[in-house]
């Protein structure tokens, strides 16, 4: 089948096109970073988005039989934002039926809500909407946390485990997330791509952490002598804004950190991903935030390809 995925040349767009490739499907990839390098060479033909000109876009996704969709932004910026997104992806959406795309795979996000104060949550809840309504056979995967070698969220809790005596928790840290394997993600939606009936799956990983627990199985792992304390958010999200100035970065937003404490990262549902997030580290402990990853400078640098860490 001839399958388009969005963003190819970054983080889980990426490990979606191997699997995909792997499983001999043609695959082209829709993307704001149509310079960047390509790591699939002439196996992958790179389109921009036109979501100025959905007829383009529509042209563009004529043959293809599914659509797979990881675009979205984590954060509001003077760049981007989680409204433009929304919009955009909707006409993604429109332009996929209007070419003849049989199924969309849509990459949403752990408990998203319409009424949550939380653009991020309430945006991905008004795509998931949008798609039902759209009249093409879908299925909706709902990841919470994701990790592997180019991951943003463990990595930098490593790096700042690393750099840092003293690792502050939000509160008391005790709210919920279930982190799942970039690359078992990846199987889950090249998988449903060739599936019919309409569903939404909850794409999470086997194992469970409390944020503080989470940072010390970290500090565990890396064998590092770490003190992890509760803070105020008020006061944590200041800290982290203070390291944001320093690595040229946002390292969390005010949003981010409610919706952890409110464990929208978390679901009572039977785990989708098989790595485990701690045997993951153990392999990977030598890399493992040795260096910060940037989530501001991959949005800014169209050019340069995604590093491991």
């Amino acid at each position: 089948m001839k399958i388009a995925v969005t963003g190819a040349f970054g983080y889980s767009g990426r490990y979606i096109a191997q699997r995909l490739l792997a499983a001999g499907h043609e695959v082209l990839t829709l993307t704001n970073s149509w310079t960047r390098e390509n790591p699939f060479g002439s196996t992958v033909q790179a389109l921009p988005f036109h979501f100025d000109q959905p007829s383009r876009l529509r042209d563009s996704l004529l043959g293809v039989g599914a659509l797979i969709n990881t675009y979205w932004v984590r954060f509001d910026h003077r760049g981007f934002s989680h409204s433009e997104a929304v919009a955009n992806t909707k006409v993604l959406f429109q332009a996929a039926k209007d070419a003849g795309v049989r199924r969309i795979v849509h990459v949403s996000i752990t408990n998203p809500d319409l009424n949550s104060d939380l653009p991020y949550f309430r945006g991905k809840a008004e795509l998931e909407a949008n798609l039902r309504a759209l009249g093409v056979s879908y299925c909706i995967l709902r990841p919470a946390v994701l990790f592997g070698k180019e991951d943003v969220l463990i990595n930098n809790i490593a790096w700042a485990l690393r750099h840092f005596p003293v690792f502050g928790v939000f509160g008391v840290g005790e709210y919920r997330l279930q982190p799942i394997h970039v690359d078992d993600l990846a199987a889950a939606a090249a998988a449903q791509a060739l599936g019919n009936a309409n569903g939404v799956v909850n794409a999470i990983g086997p194992e469970t952490f409390s944020y503080k627990g989470l940072a010390e199985t970290i500090k565990r792992t890396l064998g590092l002598r770490r003190l992890i304390i509760g803070v105020p958010p008020r006061l944590g999200y200041w800290a982290c804004r203070m390291v944001g100035w320093v690595v040229g970065d946002v390292v969390i937003t005010r949003d981010e950190i409610q919706g952890l404490m409110e464990e929208k990262l978390y679901v009572a549902a039977p785990p989708l991903g098989q790595t485990k997030l701690s045997e993951w580290m153990i392999h990977h402990r030598e890399t493992l935030g040795r260096r910060y990853t940037s989530e501001l400078a991959r949005r800014v640098d169209r050019s340069s390809r995604y590093r491991s860490n």
